[in-house]
């Protein structure tokens, strides 16, 4: 049970953030200006990392171990989906993200902003699903 709390917490967070990032964070990218982009960029990436790094990586060590100690009320298939939702997520960060935050760490383009506004809305939507999917975890499992 600790386990599944663990990747509860964990992954709510990241729903929480990914939220935040696609309603507030992300669309203020826009209103920095070409002056200060690219340091504003770095520096973006640097906090972010920062953040991310223990919650994003709970998440995926957490979620590979409910896998074998999961409790006995949830069913594996709900593990594994979830699990193949996080592999999406983890997909488009890196195939769609990623290039799109190198680009605009090269300088100020409202395109490849609106661009990286838009595709962010994937990964909110599949964060969503799959913390709708670990809380029912948890509810199965109390």
């Amino acid at each position: 049970m600790t386990i599944l709390l663990l990747h509860a917490a964990s992954t709510w967070f990241m729903v929480g953030l990914i939220w935040t990032i696609q309603l507030v964070h992300y669309p203020l990218f826009a209103r920095v200006g070409a002056d200060g982009f690219v340091t504003y960029e770095a520096e973006h990436t640097r906090r972010m990392g920062s953040v991310l790094a223990f919650p994003a990586t709970a998440e995926v060590i957490t979620g590979a171990l409910l896998v074998w100690a999961r409790p006995d009320s949830v069913p594996l298939s709900l593990v594994i989906g979830a699990g193949f939702l996080l592999f999406l997520i983890w997909l488009v960060t890196i195939s769609v993200q990623v290039p799109h935050h190198v680009k605009l760490g090269e300088g100020f383009d409202l395109g490849r902003i609106e661009a990286l506004v838009a595709s962010n809305r994937w990964r909110a939507a599949l964060w969503t699903l799959r913390g709708l999917g670990v809380g029912w975890m948890v509810a199965l499992a109390i």
